[in-house]
């Protein structure tokens, strides 16, 4: 390697690990692909290895790529985003000597429609490999794995959740039991006063909902693939450990600190890491001159607690990074022409955070005693109540010429929600985004070099349902709308 080069990969190595992995929701909140090429393809790649970002999809695939490097960089705007509540909560009628008031029955979202501000985001990448002999490669690969972000600055999403600070709470004319008003004029006139037989439904503010409201996930992982090439020298093997660092924060959920088995640590907590590690198992094999087949397993991260949201996640601030399934085919149907095809799982339904319902009752979580096990934070505590996600994708690649490639591709992914009652909480993470169109090209400057460029477009999909356990009857939907652009170069040696 010479000297100029080395020095090119160590500036790009350290460029591209200074600068912060940002949010990538597509498939769930994993991208819909890693490399250039294969993000231009929809992300295929079990079966067909274009770059050194191969690897996060297909260790096996390293063996493939040669002696080089990538370093690429995404602009990701998922915008726009956000949440519209209907104004159908329920309310209820209260008596007095003065008349009939109409209040609420329960927390309910204001009604009204909210974009999520915060549109662009930088997601950096980078791959190494290297030849060790004529049958095997070690290499390195640095990516975004995934994540997401939200931040709804126009109003507190939950500030009808709590009562008013300082507000009383106690028994209704009407024998039945609420938040303390006014009665004589009818307004919602807080009372700070000392009423027998009450309590303090918010000492000094501490549930009120504060703005921005929502969360910033961000993962970046370090892959370093050793891969084997087996028999003729036409299928390989390949295994990588996986490392991961992601950071979290949440902001303004104040009222679910009173619902929590640890109240301090559910909210307003400042930026929390965690760190992990994993495997990821692959295998190709050219079966024949024009059909390559591909099959990889990424097992699950197993992270460190987020010890700052103890009280927000389940099993005491648990969110490992979710297993992962890859098979693909890829057929050459003419010197120049190449199809190919992957099906993706994503085993979200194994992670507890992301997984637990929160359709649940969670009246019993705000006593002063022992709370049970499903309350935010405990070993069974809510999630967002997501299942596993599958994800099918086909591309096609057309050689235009010895030095240009013309890129396409179309995927789709199953629905993220198990139901359409649980839909509140998955205002902070609306991932639902279905269909994704990308096209891209590549460009071969010299013998060395190629520079590549994708474009992807995930139109808006929309999100209706209700959270009966949290909000009763109001009803509202979530969506989202996303456009990536990424540009790359390879350098081979």
């Amino acid at each position: 390697m010479s000297r100029r080069t080395r020095r090119a990969l160590i500036v790009a190595f350290v460029a591209t690990g200074a600068i912060p992995v940002t949010a990538s929701a597509t498939n769930g909140y994993f991208s819909h692909g890693w490399g250039v090429k294969s993000k231009a393809m929809a992300g295929v790649a079990a079966a067909l290895p274009q770059d050194t970002l191969v690897t996060a999809t297909n260790p096996a695939g390293m063996a493939f790529i040669g002696h080089g490097f990538d370093v690429g960089v995404s602009f990701f705007t998922p915008s726009p985003r956000g949440y519209e509540a209907n104004n159908d909560y329920a309310t209820q009628q209260v008596q007095n000597a003065n008349g009939t008031f109409t209040l609420p029955a329960g927390g309910f979202v204001t009604p009204g429609e909210y974009d999520s501000s915060g549109d662009w985001f930088l997601i950096p990448s980078f791959g190494y490999n290297r030849q060790l002999d004529a049958n095997s490669t070690i290499g390195i690969s640095v990516f975004g794995n995934g994540g997401m972000n939200t931040k709804y600055k126009d109003r507190a999403v939950f500030e009808n959740f709590s009562v008013y600070p300082n507000q009383r709470v106690g028994a209704y004319p009407d024998g039945s039991t609420g938040p303390y008003f006014d009665f004589s004029s009818g307004s919602p006139m807080p009372v700070t006063a000392d009423v027998p037989g009450t309590v303090n439904g918010n000492p000094n503010g501490v549930y009120s909902a504060t703005t921005p409201t929502g969360i910033n996930l961000e993962q970046l992982f370090i892959e370093v693939p050793y891969t084997l090439k087996l028999g003729t020298g036409n299928q390989s093997i390949g295994i990588a450990p996986v490392f991961a660092i992601q950071r979290f924060e949440a902001t303004g959920l104040e009222p679910f600190r009173q619902m929590s088995v640890k109240p301090d640590k559910v909210t307003n907590n400042g930026m929390d890491w965690s760190y992990g590690a994993g495997l990821h198992f692959g295998w190709y094999g050219q079966v024949t001159d024009q059909l390559a087949l591909g099959a990889s397993y990424r097992s699950t991260i197993w992270m460190t607690k987020l010890e700052d949201y103890a009280g927000l996640f389940a099993d005491g601030g648990s969110f490992d990074i979710p297993a992962m399934f890859n098979i693909g085919l890829a057929y050459k149907a003419k010197p120049d022409l190449t199809l190919a095809f992957d099906y993706q799982h994503i085993f979200y339904d194994e992670t507890h955070a992301i997984a637990n319902s929160n359709d649940v009752d969670l009246s019993a979580c705000q006593g002063a005693g022992a709370k049970p096990s499903y309350c935010l934070g405990g070993n069974s505590g809510v999630g967002f109540g997501w299942e596993s996600m599958d994800v099918l994708k086909l591309g096609v690649r057309y050689d235009a010429n010895d030095r240009l490639s013309l890129l396409a591709g179309i995927s789709y992914n199953t629905d993220f929600l198990k139901t359409d009652s649980q839909g509140l909480f998955n205002v902070l993470a609306p991932a639902t985004v279905r269909w994704h169109f990308t096209v891209g090209g590549a460009y071969k400057a010299t013998k060395s070099d190629e520079f590549s460029l994708s474009l992807a477009y995930m139109p808006q999909e929309t999100f209706d349902g209700t959270s009966p356990a949290l909000t009763q009857t109001q009803s509202g939907s979530l969506y989202m709308e996303q456009y990536e652009i990424t540009v790359g170069w390879n350098h081979s040696f």
